[in-house]
């Protein structure tokens, strides 16, 4: 059995787990991230978790074979550190993993959050013994990952998946730094409650799950917004399918909770709008690692260290 480090570093929280290469977390220790105190402090801090650890179970620390950090934001895989950090004071180019390779003497990865997720559920989730697998995150923000032979494609500069900036709408509005008529800003969570209190209010609309209910009820606003999230999003996987013809789909995030109200028509609609000949051969699961980022952090040093 082999033994890796995970390490959740997010703008609130960072946890660091010890993880068995089936998945199973066997400890995690948990801490506010604080890191308006900069990169520095944050790493010591990663460094005590990583310390503070019970290794009795696995025979010690020596048997670890690697670390791998989950980050929100994109990420320079080459030079291992963080392109962009957003929710992450400084971190921005900080050598985090070359601070715990000296300090641990263990290889040490990093990836963006939804790529190590998708990791997760290629090695030991949904898309476990399919050859390639396309992970998909439909949350707040739209994230992807594609996963070939257990290994992440990341791309000439770390921003492979990244999207959540494909254009799905020619005349869509122009609303952050993402391009007009991005797919994240047509169809994930955020875009859904968006649209719909508009039209019914914030007091109505507290996540996207009231308007799936809503269209469920036969409310012909709720119905037209729903159809349009399905349209922008089968759009953007039958561009993923013609590309890459992945062996399946998996699709986690927040708005998935609300699947039962539009999974059968995703599929019609997604097979309708692919080559005939792939029709039937994509097939579109859900998540089935409810911890699949943290999890697939520890994935990373076992995908790079086969």
């Amino acid at each position: 059995m082999r033994y890796f480090i995970g390490v959740d570093l997010g703008g609130t929280n960072v946890r660091s787990l010890l993880v068995d290469e089936k998945g199973t977390i066997i400890a995690e220790v948990k801490d506010v991230t604080e890191s308006e105190k900069g990169p520095d402090y944050v790493t010591q801090k990663i460094i005590k978790q990583i310390e503070s650890i019970d290794y009795s179970g696995i025979g010690g620390f020596e048997h670890v074979d690697g670390i791998g950090i989950g980050v929100p934001g994109p990420v320079d895989t080459v030079n291992k550190y963080m392109v962009m950090a957003t929710n992450l004071h400084d971190f921005a180019k900080y050598p985090i993993c070359d601070k715990l390779e000296a300090y641990f003497s263990k290889p040490t990865f990093i990836d963006n959050d939804a790529n190590v997720a998708g990791l997760a559920e290629a090695i030991v989730g949904a898309g476990r013994l399919k050859a390639t697998v396309f992970y998909i995150t439909i949350s707040t923000g739209i994230g992807g990952a594609f996963i070939v032979d257990g290994k992440l494609v990341s791309g000439n500069r770390g921003h492979a998946g990244e999207i959540g900036n494909i254009i799905v709408k020619s005349n869509g509005e122009k609303i952050n730094h993402l391009n007009a008529g991005a797919v994240e800003n047509e169809a994930s969570g955020t875009a859904i409650v968006r649209k719909a209190r508009k039209i019914f209010g914030e007091e109505a609309i507290k996540h996207a799950g009231n308007v799936f209910e809503l269209a469920a009820s036969g409310n012909k606003d709720a119905i037209a917004i729903k159809e349009d999230f399905l349209d922008c999003i089968t759009t953007m996987m039958a561009n993923i399918a013609h590309t890459v013809d992945p062996h399946c789909f998996v699709i986690g995030g927040g708005v998935m909770k609300s699947k039962d109200y539009f999974i059968d028509e995703l599929n019609e609609m997604f097979n309708s709008k692919i080559h005939e000949g792939m029709r039937g051969y994509t097939p579109i699961y859900s998540v089935e690692i409810d911890d699949c980022g943290a999890i697939g952090a520890a994935m990373l040093p076992m995908s790079q260290l086969q």
